[in-house]
């Protein structure tokens, strides 16, 4: 049988089954499933590369698939290392290769741990031509994928699942769909013109890019959320803001250059997150206590946080405008302030012990503060967006912050 499409021989078959082997997609799930068992704990090697194994044919049945797929049904590539003989056979023996792991699996540790391995399969095998044309499977498909295999990773070492690990599957699922958003912007032309329906498509580049932020912002967020109610260790978010810098930077760039920062830094959000469930540096470690700072720790804060918002509306240009909105927000906040201390709603402790017209003094620089800081991330968002690179290079998807001079040209009539 010629796997090969273009040589023969043993060697030539050997290197087209081998060049569906890609290492950027092929290299998560795997390590998504030691992930997996390092989040257990104690894990035995032997079972966790069983699951490891799994995951790498139904990763290998997705490249093969959407290879044959993309060259030989849709004319989409220009070329394929394998032949049609060669793709069947290699999605048999990924097949076959899955199964054998998947049964031993659910011998070695029970039936549902095949149930939890088993979906990644189809997932791979279903993703072309069937997932890949519908936005919201074509960009959960390969979140699923790694979510599943943290799971299966866990599972497989413990016969069951806690809220770490499904914890952590949400912040991948989630994370990873922004990621998958960008990534299939760089097709955005080429689906467009055969109605190839990816959320960019759907949307438009840049509001497809928002979805993205918001996504990838919202998993990293859901890291914060589970360190701080001790379902996640303590350094985990230091991996989190690892990713978010880098996402602050690939936000602005074109597809190509976005995608590779973003994968890149998958990869070090995951690395830095096995170091926090395994190594648990900061465990047992107490907060720094700014309470050291006895009646100005309030007031020191709202210098800290001040000085950060008037940086934020400095950048921007908005201080003036800033000025005016807070304002008229003042005479709001102060009321309420006023009441709510007067009521009882709450106390404040760590103050100076001066009040001016009847509240702390710190209240009033509260109300100033708070609404400065939100003003000054809020325009600093948007000035950033205005000087954002345009997607594609496209200028009918350039940022919908941008002002149109052309609709504001006074017209001209001839005659």
């Amino acid at each position: 049988m010629a796997i090969a499409r273009h040589e023969s021989g043993v060697s030539a078959d050997i290197r087209a089954l081998l060049s569906q082997i890609h290492p950027v997609f092929m290299l998560p799930p795997l390590a998504a499933s030691w992930f997996g068992a390092a989040v257990a704990g104690a894990f035995t090697v032997t079972v966790g590369a069983l699951h490891m194994s799994a995951m790498f044919f139904a990763v290998y049945t997705a490249h093969v698939k959407d290879g044959y797929v993309d060259f030989y049904q849709r004319g989409e590539d220009d070329d394929h290392p394998m032949s049609i003989r060669g793709c069947r056979f290699a999605l048999v023996g990924a097949a076959l290769g899955f199964a054998a792991c998947t049964l031993s699996l659910g011998v070695v540790v029970g039936p549902r741990a095949a149930l939890i391995t088993l979906p990644t399969w189809f997932i791979g095998y279903l993703h072309a031509p069937q997932l890949d044309t519908n936005p919201v499977t074509t960009t959960l498909g390969y979140p699923a994928g790694i979510a599943l295999a943290i799971l299966g990773g866990f599972y497989v070492q413990t016969a069951t699942l806690t809220p770490a690990a499904i914890g952590f599957a949400l912040v991948f699922l989630v994370t990873l769909a922004g990621v998958k958003i960008i990534d299939d912007e760089q097709d955005y032309d080429y689906d467009r013109s055969i109605d190839k329906r990816t959320v960019s498509v759907l949307l438009g580049p840049w509001p497809a890019r928002r979805v993205a932020a918001a996504l990838m912002f919202l998993g990293l967020l859901g890291v914060l959320w589970g360190t701080i109610g001790g379902t996640f260790p303590p350094s985990s978010p230091l991996g989190a803001l690892a990713f978010a810098t880098i996402v602050l930077i690939a936000i602005r760039a074109e597809p190509t250059i976005a995608t590779m920062l973003l994968v890149r830094g998958a990869y070090v959000f995951l690395a830095l997150l096995f170091v926090a469930v395994w190594f648990r540096p900061l465990s047992g470690t107490a907060l720094p206590d700014i309470t050291v700072l006895g009646p100005y720790t309030y007031l020191t804060t709202e210098i800290f946080f001040g000085a950060i918002a008037l940086g934020l509306l400095y950048y921007a240009d908005a201080i003036r405008s800033a000025a005016y909105t807070i304002a008229v927000l003042y005479p709001i906040a102060y009321v309420w302030d006023w009441y709510t201390l007067e009521v009882g709603v709450f106390e404040i402790t760590t103050r100076t012990g001066y009040d001016l017209f009847g509240i702390p003094i710190e209240e009033h620089l509260f109300m100033i503060v708070v609404p400065a800081l939100v003003l000054g991330i809020h325009e600093t968002i948007r000035t950033l967006s205005t000087d954002s690179v345009a997607p594609n290079g496209d200028p009918t998807t350039e940022s919908p912050d941008a002002e149109s001079t052309a609709d504001n040209s006074p017209s001209r009539v001839d005659g």
